[in-house]
Parts: C-alpha cells; sequence; structure tokens
C-alpha cells in the first residue's frame, strides 16, 4: 500500500501543478485582453507555458525501440529476461523522472536509490545484449541529469560519461564506446542544464510577482498614511475654527468671517495636498506646517511657542518633521485640554530633534482606533514612527515629567544631506506667542 499512497500522492501533485498552469493561463489571456483595450501591443504578455513534468523526458524512451524490436522478433536470448529488463528499466525510469521535478522528493532517499537500481539494470542488460542494449546509457544520463543538480553534477556525469565508455568497450569495442559515452554526457549535462534554466525562471517569475504584490501593499500604506496625515489635521482644524466661529458670530461678525476666511484657506489647501499626495510628488516644508500649527493653536486657545536652532534642514528632513508637528499639534488640539504647546527644534551637525510639548491635563494615548493616534499605539503616530525608522530615526511619545504630553523625534543627518554655514552656530531662536483671537473650544478628553 506505500507504493499506492506514493502514486496518489504525486497525481495529487501533478494535479496541484495543472491547476496553478491553468491560473497562469487566465491570468495571460486577462493580460492581452487588457492589452488589447489599452492599444497596446497584445505579444508583450508573456505566456507563462504548461508546467515542466515527467511527461517531457517520456518520449526519450523511444531509444528502447530496438531492443524491444528485437526481443519481440526472437533474435534476444532469452527474451524473457529482456522482457523484464526493459520492464523494470521503464518503471524505474518513469519513478524517477516523474520525481525529477519536485525538490523535495528529488532529493529524497528513495529517488536516489532508485536511480541506482535503474544503473544497475542498464549496466546488466548493456553487458549482456550489446548492440541495442546500450542506448539504455543515455537515458541513464537524462535520468540522472533531471535528478542529480547543483555542484554534484559536473562529477557525477563525468564519472557516467567514464563508466558509460568503459562498459561498451568492454562489451563492443572502442568504436561503440566513443559515441555511448558522447551520448550519455550530453543527455546528462544538457537535460540538468535545461530543467535547471527552466526553474530558475519560474522562481524569478515568481519573485516578480512577490515584489509586484509588496510594492501594491506599500503603496497603499503610503497612500494611507499620507491620508490619515492631511485629514487628521485638516479636519481638526476645520471643527476647531468652526466652534470659534460659532461662538463669536453673536459678539463680534468680523472675527467670526476671519475663522469662516480661514476654514476657506484650510479647505483648498487640503484639496491640493491630497492631490500631491495621490501622486505621489508631496514634500512638507517646516516652515509651513510651523506655521500652520500657531494657527491652528491660536484658534484653539492654546499658546504656540517655536523654538528652532541649528542648521538649515533638507527638504527630505523637513518633510518627515512636518508631518511629526502637523500629527503632534493635532493630537493637542483634539485631546491636551491645554493652553501651552512647545514645539523645539534642536539641530547638529549629525543629528535633529523635535520636541513638542504641551501642558495638558487630559489622557496621554488615545484608543488605537481613534484617528489621532497620539501614542504609539495609536493609527497616526504608528505611522509616524515606521516612517522615521525608516530613516534611521526614531519617535517616543508619552507623558511628561512636568505634566502634559510630549512627543519627541530623532534623526540623523547625514553630511552631504546637512547645510553648512555660519547658521549652524548662530542659534537663531524664534518665540511665537499669538494672542487668543477666539474663546477656547471644548474639547473632548483623549
Amino acid at each position: 500500500m506505500t507504493w499506492w499512497r506514493s502514486l496518489r500522492r504525486q497525481m495529487a501533485g501533478r494535479q496541484r501543478e495543472r491547476l496553478a498552469w491553468r491560473a497562469d493561463v487566465r491570468r495571460f489571456r486577462a493580460e492581452r485582453r487588457a492589452a488589447r483595450c489599452a492599444g497596446a501591443d497584445p505579444s508583450a504578455a508573456e505566456h507563462p507555458g504548461p508546467p515542466p513534468t515527467g511527461f517531457a523526458l517520456l518520449p526519450w524512451l523511444l531509444l528502447g525501440m530496438g531492443s524491444l524490436s528485437n526481443v519481440l522478433k526472437g533474435e534476444t536470448p532469452n527474451p524473457w529476461v529482456g522482457g523484464l529488463g526493459l520492464l523494470a528499466f521503464n518503471s524505474l525510469y518513469v519513478y524517477v523522472t516523474f520525481r525529477a521535478f519536485d525538490r523535495a522528493r528529488r532529493e529524497s532517499a528513495s529517488t536516489r536509490v532508485a536511480l541506482g537500481l535503474l544503473g544497475l539494470v542498464t549496466t546488466g542488460l548493456a553487458l549482456g545484449y550489446g548492440g541495442n542494449w546500450l542506448m539504455f546509457f543515455p537515458l541513464l544520463g537524462l535520468a540522472t541529469g533531471a535528478t542529480v543538480r547543483g555542484p554534484w553534477l559536473g562529477r557525477v556525469g563525468l564519472l557516467l560519461t567514464l563508466y558509460a565508455g568503459a562498459a561498451t568497450w568492454l562489451r563492443d569495442g572502442w568504436d561503440d564506446a566513443s559515441g555511448i559515452a558522447y551520448a550519455t554526457f550530453l543527455s546528462s549535462m544538457v537535460t540538468a542544464a535545461i530543467l535547471s534554466l527552466s526553474e530558475a525562471v519560474r522562481e524569478l517569475r515568481a519573485a516578480r510577482e512577490e515584489l509586484a504584490r509588496r510594492a501594491v501593499a506599500e503603496e497603499r500604506l503610503r497612500f494611507s498614511r499620507d491620508l490619515h496625515d492631511l485629514l487628521g489635521h485638516t479636519l481638526s482644524v476645520v471643527v476647531v475654527k468652526s466652534e470659534a466661529a460659532r461662538r463669536l458670530a453673536p459678539r463680534d461678525l468680523d472675527a467670526a468671517l476671519a475663522q469662516v476666511s480661514d476654514i476657506e484657506s484650510v479647505g483648498r489647501q487640503a484639496l491640493t495636498e491630497i492631490r500631491e499626495a495621490v501622486t505621489g510628488y508631496r514634500e512638507g516644508s517646516l516652515a509651513t506646517e510651523l506655521t500652520r500649527a500657531r494657527s491652528a493653536l491660536s484658534a484653539a486657545s492654546v499658546e504656540p511657542v517655536v523654538r528652532q536652532t541649528g542648521a538649515p534642514l533638507t527638504p527630505q528632513t523637513e518633510a518627515l518633521l512636518g508631518w511629526v508637528v502637523r500629527e503632534a499639534v493635532t493630537n493637542v488640539v483634539r485631546h491636551s485640554r491645554a493652553d501651552r504647546c512647545e514645539i523645539t527644534v534642536e539641530g547638529t551637525a549629525e543629528r535633529v530633534r523635535l520636541t513638542v510639548t504641551d501642558n495638558g491635563t487630559g489622557p496621554g494615548t488615545p484608543a488605537a482606533g481613534d484617528g489621532a493616534g497620539a501614542g504609539t499605539g495609536g493609527t497616526g503616530l504608528k505611522g509616524l514612527t515606521e516612517r522615521l525608522a525608516a530613516a534611521g530615526g526614531s519617535l517616543t511619545a508619552g507623558p511628561a515629567p512636568r505634566g502634559g504630553f510630549t512627543v519627541t523625534a530623532d534623526l540623523p543627518v547625514s553630511g552631504d544631506l546637512a547645510a553648512s554655514g555660519d547658521l549652524a552656530a548662530s542659534g537663531v531662536e524664534v518665540a511665537a506667542a499669538a494672542p487668543a483671537t477666539a474663546p477656547r473650544a471644548p474639547r473632548p478628553p483623549r
């Protein structure tokens, strides 16, 4: 029953290969139809081709037709022995070649034992009968090339060639020995080369498809992060300024209209940024984000204090720090219940650090399902942590020692990106404390 279970496993494996091939063919046809609809050349789509199986090596058994003809015509001594030898050779050949197309089964002990038995049967038939029976040596080389891959192929193929030549020379002389040895060498090496190349092509195709899937997943992740960071900040500013406009409208219409004008500007800017995020060309500016942070904090009756020291930063570094400022200020406005927020940017020749600290009394970390994500467990700062980690930096968020909440971003500055000049040592400091222009709007707890 062991051979029956082995046969069933082989049949199931071939069925899976056929199903995978049919899926590849359906994808190929879909690509051709899409190419025709797009006006492109449909022949550019790559046909996957049928999966390689042992059936590709079965036609080579026709090399043994001469031996079969000798048995049927009675020209072979002891025809029953010759017939049984043919049956044994063909059975072992089919068993070995079909297992050669699966790496795990190809390298199993049973396959190697069957290949050894095939060599013994080939030697017995060739030495016993000679003539057409010597053609089993090239078939043995073909089965060996299909089974033995890697660094041992050259040694095994050379030894098999010498063995086939020596056996033929002992049986029929040197004239036949050179031809059989050459055919055995070619069959083993060429078969191994073709099958190895076929496997490499299929592995490269699978790797390319996996890379394409990963690229799509990374692009989806990038877009989701950008969309969260853009809309989370923008909608928070719109909500705060709308509440301020509603409260100011009964008492100071001009101030309320100013808040409405700010809402319109924020909305237009958000539309532009979303278009840029979709196309993937958005590069944030730290100065722009600091200006927006002052406006948003002032509208929420939070005193903004901004300090910036160090050399000018590269656009890539400013873009990352701009995302951090946007997210941290959004969380201050939405969750902190603070009346003061300090934003500090400190740069050195090697690293730059951004710190956003508030004196709020709200809980430090919102729930993970909250869009703001004021802690590392939330969506916003979790995405920022991944962004900074990819750039060699880090992001930490948690309660401040003196109360409130602190978000700290730390990034390396490489020598070719850092700008040199006297500004690096000047220690320029900017402090902006905007007056509260609107009554403080109530905010939900973190």
